[in-house]
């Protein structure tokens, strides 16, 4: 534990950083390098789904009698749209399935609603020059990569314990039809670990009412089963909230199996309306003949059974809930007893969010990096790499082991100690 900075005086304080910075250079002389940079799957949960090789044991033939080692099928297998509909929590008629990657599905219809438009003739964001997106911060940097690369200017929304500031965004989208779009990570968000509130479902459902003209929400649902326990809180569906608000064309849902089989080669998921569905098809179909259906039934088989999905993501769960708690253990053991960081005991999801004191992420990363402990660059979970503050750390503890996560854990704790301090000397 760390005494309260604020009751030493400068000789203490140069004492304890004399200290500090001795258990730091002892730290760089044992030569680790770890990476807790990225929310990949470890070796481990990958092996859990290795049963997919070889599955289709040369019976390439989908339930409804296509052979899909062929071209065509736009919408995916009917027996994978029925996976994603689980996920998705919707009607497999609404659902599309896609290649391996959520991500680009979210980039290929923001794309379609920015070029094409996805209410017919006219509704296209481009023709409105000033085209902006609302971003809940912090959050998942590659969302506001897409943003970026299409040129629509992003805006930060404060995240709260209950998912985005529903007050700001609703202000917001009162005050700029310009506003196109909200980006939202509903379940275990990245990388705070909120699940939204079912007050908050509710009133994103009803954006579409008070929102500009072809407003959309990008939902992306990524993590709607990595729960870390049984009694990890539950997420409202949105699509019942859309349908009784009568908004169902205001969000579009996406999912994957991603961080549930193969990362690399998984199955992605589009759910939405009828209208939406239409417009989206019709520029996918000038992009591409099909997806790849052979991934697409060797998933549909490999959960086919009910119930396999839940136990799979459980045999997950056992894996990650370790490097988890060994997170958790020691941001506690560390912080637990003074204003050096703030985080979330999260339940879900592959990230915690952690803030230091106001001005010292950049140079927690710093130090961790040069004792070989390589972290996500500070800034990364707000648009345009700017963090207001220089406050907000995300940590990944998925892919090391759970010693390699604990030696990590004492490299991070002992950098933020020693950062804090030192900006005490300061002041």
């Amino acid at each position: 534990m760390t005494p309260d900075l604020a009751s030493l005086s400068q000789d203490q304080l140069k004492a304890l950083e004399s200290d500090l910075s001795n258990q730091y250079d002892t730290l760089k002389q044992e030569g680790l390098s770890l990476d807790l940079t990225r929310g990949k799957p470890s070796t481990e949960q990958l092996d859990l789904s290795n049963a997919l090789d070889g599955l289709l044991g040369g019976d390439y033939q989908s339930r409804d009698g296509v052979d899909v080692r062929n071209y065509g099928g736009l919408d995916g297998l009917t027996e994978c749209r029925e996976l994603g509909a689980e996920l998705l929590g919707m009607p497999v008629e609404q659902v599309l399935a896609g290649g391996s990657s959520s991500l680009t599905l979210m980039h290929q219809a923001m794309s379609i609603a920015y070029h094409d438009g996805l209410s017919g003739p006219g509704s296209a964001w481009h023709l409105d020059k000033n085209a902006k997106c609302l971003c809940p911060v912090p959050g998942y940097d590659r969302h506001f990569a897409i943003c970026e690369h299409l040129g629509i200017e992003m805006i930060p929304v404060p995240m709260t314990d209950a998912g985005p500031d529903m007050d700001a965004v609703e202000k917001a989208l009162e005050q700029d039809p310009s506003i196109k779009a909200l980006w939202c990570v509903p379940r275990f968000s990245n990388p705070t670990g909120i699940v939204y509130s079912d007050e908050t479902v509710r009133r994103i459902a009803h954006l579409g009412r008070i929102a500009g003209e072809h407003f959309r929400v990008f939902w992306d649902n990524a993590y709607s089963v990595h729960a870390l326990n049984d009694q990890a809180p539950a997420l409202a569906n949105v699509f019942d909230a859309c349908r009784e608000a009568g908004t169902e064309d205001s969000v579009l849902q996406f999912a994957s199996t991603s961080k549930i089989t193969f990362a690399g080669s998984g199955v992605a998921f589009l759910g939405a309306s009828d209208k939406n569905l239409q417009h989206i098809k019709a520029s996918l179909s000038a992009l591409t003949i099909g997806p790849d259906k052979v991934n697409q039934l060797r998933h549909a088989r490999f959960f086919a059974q009910d119930g396999s999905l839940k136990a799979h993501m459980k045999q997950h769960a056992a894996l990650l809930k370790p490097r988890f708690d060994t997170v958790l253990k020691h941001l506690n053991d560390a912080f637990g007893d003074n204003d050096l960081g703030q985080w979330n005991a999260v339940e879900g999801g592959y990230f915690i969010s952690f803030n230091t004191r106001p001005g010292l992420a950049k140079e927690t990363v710093r130090l961790a990096l040069g004792a070989g402990v390589k972290l996500t660059p500070a800034g990364a979970t707000y648009p345009y790499g700017k963090d207001p503050e220089d406050a907000n750390i995300r940590i990944a503890p998925s892919v090391p082991s759970v010693s390699e996560v604990d030696d990590a854990m004492r490299v991070f704790t002992l950098c933020v100690t020693l950062a804090s301090v030192r900006q005490a000397l300061q002041h």
